[in-house]
C-alpha cells in the first residue's frame, strides 16, 4: 500500500470492477490503513495483501447476490468487509448497505469511510440482538464475515432469513464441521461454495432456515 507500485491483488480486482468502484475502493483502503495505526480493524499480518485477502474477498459475494437487491444489511461489520466493499460496488441508484457494528470505534471509522468513499451506508452503532429485528423487514440480502460459528450466526441472523432475506456468510477451513452443527438445530436450503481468495475458504449462500 506504500510502495511506488500497486498493492498486491489491487490490478487483479481493477480488471472486474469499474473505474468508479475501484476509486471508492481506493479511498476505503487508504482510509483503513491510516485507522488501522490506532484501531484494530483487520489482522495487522493482512494489511500487506489487503486487496486480496480483504477486498476481492468481499467482492465475491456479488456473485450470489441477486442483481436488483436494493437493501443489504451485513453483520458486525468491523473494518468494513464485505459492507463497505459491496457498497463501493453497488453504489447508485436506490442501494442502501446497513452496517451493524457495536464497537464504537470502528463504527466511527465505517462512518468516515462511507463518507469519505461516498457510499450508500447506513452504519448502525448497536448490537445486531437490537437492530436486526428493526432492520429486517425489505432486506434481500443479509452477509458476515468471520462473525460467529454458524449455529450462532442462523441465530443473529434469524429475524432475516424469517423475512425471506438471502443469508451470505464467508467462512474459513471449519465451514462443513460448522454446517453440520446448525443443521442439528435448523432445516437449512443451503450450499457451500469454494472461496475465490482462499483455498480453504468456503461462501455459505442460505436460501432458507427454519429452527427445528
Amino acid at each position: 500500500m506504500t510502495g511506488a507500485g500497486p498493492a498486491p491483488g489491487r490490478a487483479d480486482v481493477a480488471r472486474h470492477v469499474s473505474r468508479e468502484t475501484l476509486e471508492r475502493l481506493d479511498t476505503i483502503a487508504a482510509l483503513l490503513v491510516k485507522w488501522q495505526r490506532t484501531i484494530n480493524l483487520v489482522a495487522p499480518a493482512s494489511i500487506p495483501v489487503l486487496w486480496q485477502r480483504h477486498v476481492a474477498d468481499s467482492l465475491q459475494l456479488l456473485d450470489y447476490a441477486p442483481p436488483d437487491v436494493m437493501r443489504w444489511v451485513d453483520l458486525g461489520s468491523g473494518g468494513g468487509f464485505p459492507g463497505l466493499v459491496v457498497a463501493a460496488a453497488r453504489a447508485g441508484g436506490d442501494f442502501r448497505m446497513h452496517l451493524v457494528e457495536s464497537d464504537q470505534r470502528k463504527a466511527a471509522f465505517l462512518r468516515e469511510a462511507a463518507r469519505q468513499a461516498d457510499l450508500p451506508v447506513t452504519v448502525h452503532a448497536a448490537r445486531i440482538e437490537i437492530a436486526a429485528p428493526q432492520l429486517a423487514a425489505g432486506t434481500g440480502v443479509v452477509s458476515a464475515r468471520a462473525l460467529a460459528p454458524l449455529p450462532l450466526l442462523l441465530d443473529l441472523a434469524a429475524p432475516f432469513l424469517d423475512s425471506g432475506a438471502l443469508g451470505l456468510f464467508l467462512k474459513g477451513r471449519d465451514a462443513e464441521r460448522e454446517l453440520t452443527e446448525a443443521r442439528k438445530g435448523w432445516t437449512l436450503d443451503c450450499a457451500l461454495h469454494p472461496s475465490l481468495t482462499d483455498p480453504d475458504g468456503r461462501v455459505v449462500v442460505v436460501k432458507s432456515a427454519q429452527r427445528g
